[in-house]
């Protein structure tokens, strides 16, 4: 399936509250507004999600800072990869309702949120991201505390991969997504008494915007992934099973900061459970990949009118991918996650 590309800057949504044009970009070129949203705010979501992985230490810190409408939700999470053993600390904030100022572009910008239990601070100017944050209670293998003060860097040159689509069964619902792999990160972690010191040259960055008005139940599959292979940056992005994705796909492999589009990917999920070895195939044969686990981050809240089953796995992936000009790029042990998770909220 050819998908279409969009190449100039637009908005978002028509004068009905649908996406005026479906499509991908290797920028994020649509113009985003909450106020032109058609429906109730307890529909919209917004988010940032950023992942950090330390090739040198081996272990993964994620933040999450969103906005679902009826709910708040802020994670901090740490996965030791050379164990498996992963703790998280999150923290609830009722009926936000765009209080918390996501902003509606990816331009500069500042947001905060703090409690006792963790405090996160995103911030941006011009190619520079600055991620600040802390949870004190956070214990893994008898080292108390997390700080962590670091700054990823977005090269101008740098492509993503963008997507804009709707929901099959009401064209007002939309999906609107930009996903940043391989930044780079200078910095400090510190967990208990030990404090890393990340580079560049080994720690890399994935971000994962997106701005919405969603349907009230969905299921979806996310693998991503970040590093190098001969000192050249690799990774990919694959997702898919909410939203009409007939289209368009958010599937896409980064080499050398640019984006190598790809079609529609199946995750082969083992039925003996998460944390054996999955296989990622795509239907145009150029990703053929096996996901080992190391670690299931499986979260579960069940209320009735809201649930939310997680698992994210973190492993390593091994096989390879083809890029646009035909080049067969081997991955070899590169670390990342594959989830699979349901929400009703």
């Amino acid at each position: 399936m050819k998908q279409h590309e969009i190449t100039e800057e637009r908005e978002l949504l028509n004068k009905k509250g649908e996406i005026s044009e479906i499509g991908w970009a290797r920028r994020p070129l649509w113009i985003y507004s909450r106020d032109a949203i058609k429906g109730s705010k307890l529909r919209i979501k917004e988010w940032d999600y950023v992942a950090i992985y330390s090739h040198k230490h081996q272990f993964f810190l994620t933040t999450t800072f969103s906005d679902l409408g009826y709910l708040g939700l802020f994670a901090i999470a740490f996965v030791d990869m050379k164990t498996g053993n992963w703790r998280q600390e999150d923290s609830m904030k009722p009926f936000p309702l765009g209080r918390l100022m996501l902003p509606p572009h990816s331009g500069d910008y500042e947001v905060a949120y703090a409690n006792k239990q963790l405090r996160i601070a995103y911030s941006k100017r011009d190619e520079r991201r600055r991620l600040l944050c802390g949870a004190p209670r956070i214990e893994l293998d008898s080292s108390k505390g997390l700080e962590a003060d670091l700054t990823i860097v977005q090269k101008p040159s740098m492509e993503s991969i963008n997507i804009a689509t709707s929901w099959e069964e009401n064209r007002k619902a939309f999906y609107y997504n930009q996903k940043i792999n391989c930044m780079g990160v200078s910095g400090t972690v510190r967990l208990g008494d030990t404090t890393y010191e990340l580079t560049p040259d080994e720690s890399v960055a994935t971000l994962d915007w997106g701005r919405g008005r969603w349907t009230y139940q969905n299921r979806w599959y996310w693998a991503s992934a970040s590093g190098f292979t001969n000192g050249t940056s690799i990774g990919f992005n694959l997702g898919y099973g909410f939203s009409d994705r007939s289209q368009v796909s958010e599937n896409a492999l980064f080499y050398k900061n640019n984006v190598h589009k790809i079609d529609q990917v199946e995750f082969i999920i083992p039925k003996e459970g998460y944390e054996k070895p999955w296989k990622v195939t795509s239907n145009d044969e150029r990703i053929s990949l096996t996901f080992t686990p190391v670690t299931d981050r499986a979260t579960k809240s069940d209320f009735l009118i809201i649930k939310s089953v997680q698992h994210q796995v973190f492993g390593h992936f091994d096989g390879f991918m083809i890029l646009d000009d035909g080049i067969k790029v081997p991955i070899e042990h590169l670390a990342g996650f594959a989830e699979d998770v349901f929400n009703r909220f």
